[in-house]
């Protein structure tokens, strides 16, 4: 009596002899090839001593110009170091002295605060403002684009020349402007009254450009989904932007708020090209360099100074890094 069910046939599989089954696994392990594409290279000394060579060069570089003289710096903040007499440790009668009795110590942290409040009030939204413009795809836009970011390529020495053209008492444009249409007397720019007003001007050119750059690479790195969203539940433009837009800038706002406060800091090659850093534009960076190149040479005291400026400067340093740590660890 034969069996109801059928037979079913032999699969490959199951029909596979041992030496096949041997030979597949062989096949499906990795190569000598693979093996040694995989391993890991061991440092020749050859490759030690490059790596020593760009690691250690930059390094000592880094001491050399940097923290060697900021470090000597306070060291000599506490010393009577001049020109004719010899080094003696004073304490903080160098810091004393600042804050009590050097005149123009007071007139140079109110112009650096001014010089901060026109970045940030009029030079980074001027910026803001062309970076939204460029971002839209208006006619024309790399031309002013271009236009827009010349004075950030320019020195601070050639636009103090270009503003000194437009500037002047004698041959100004400005004052040939209103001398021609009547409206005003000419006015001496460069003088002890409106010298900050023609420099903080010179110095918003270049800022806004800086600016622009910045929150144009932002711009064109958020995602056009955010826009739909925003335009498909009927926010305007402004709306958008705001709302949507800015948010996600985060990141560049931090980048330029700390850039537009060490920018205002360290001011120094405008102002000193226009009158030295005297007469109406005193500023913490000119007045260092006129304590310690200067003609009293007190480089104790000019040392003191730059101390204060660098504690200053560490403060939206820190908060940078504060926030890029925090952005690292919840990222």
């Amino acid at each position: 009596m034969t069996d109801a069910t059928t037979a079913r046939p032999a699969t490959a599989s199951e029909t596979r002899t041992p030496s096949s089954a041997a030979g597949e696994l062989a096949s499906r392990a990795p190569s000598k090839r693979q093996r040694r594409r995989h391993r890991v290279r061991r440092l020749t000394k050859r490759d030690k001593i490059v790596l020593a060579l760009m690691l250690g060069i930059p390094t000592l570089v880094e001491l050399a110009l940097v923290w060697g003289p900021a470090v000597a710096t306070v060291f000599l903040s506490f010393t009577n170091a001049a020109s004719a007499s010899p080094v003696k440790n004073v304490g903080t009668q160098n810091y004393h002295y600042l804050r009590t009795i050097d005149p123009e110590f007071w007139p140079a942290v109110r112009h650096n605060i001014i010089w901060l409040l026109v970045f940030a009030i009029i030079a980074t939204p001027l910026g803001m403002f062309f970076a939204v413009l460029l971002d839209r795809g208006i006619r024309g836009s790399r031309v002013y684009q271009s236009v827009f970011f010349l004075p950030v390529m320019l020195s601070l020495a050639l636009i103090g020349i270009i503003w000194n053209v437009v500037f002047n008492s004698d041959f100004g444009v400005v004052n040939g402007f209103l001398h021609d249409t009547h409206l005003h007397s000419p006015v001496s720019w460069y003088g002890p009254d409106h010298d900050l007003t023609a420099v903080l001007i010179e110095a918003s050119w270049r800022q806004a450009g800086y600016v622009m750059v910045l929150y144009l690479a932002g711009l064109k790195a958020v995602d056009p989904a955010l826009r739909e969203a925003a335009a498909l539940d009927g926010a305007n433009a402004w709306q958008t932007f705001w709302q949507v837009v800015f948010p996600v800038l985060r990141p560049i706002n931090i980048v330029i708020v700390v850039v537009t406060v060490i920018e205002s800091l360290r001011a120094f090659d405008l102002v000193y090209i226009t009158n030295g850093g005297t007469n109406g534009l005193e500023l913490l960076s000119a007045e260092i360099t006129q304590l310690i190149v200067g003609p009293a040479n007190l480089v104790g005291r000019g040392s003191a100074l730059g101390v204060v400026l660098l504690v200053i400067s560490l403060v939206p340093i820190s908060f940078f890094l504060v926030q890029q740590f925090r952005k690292e660890k919840n990222g």
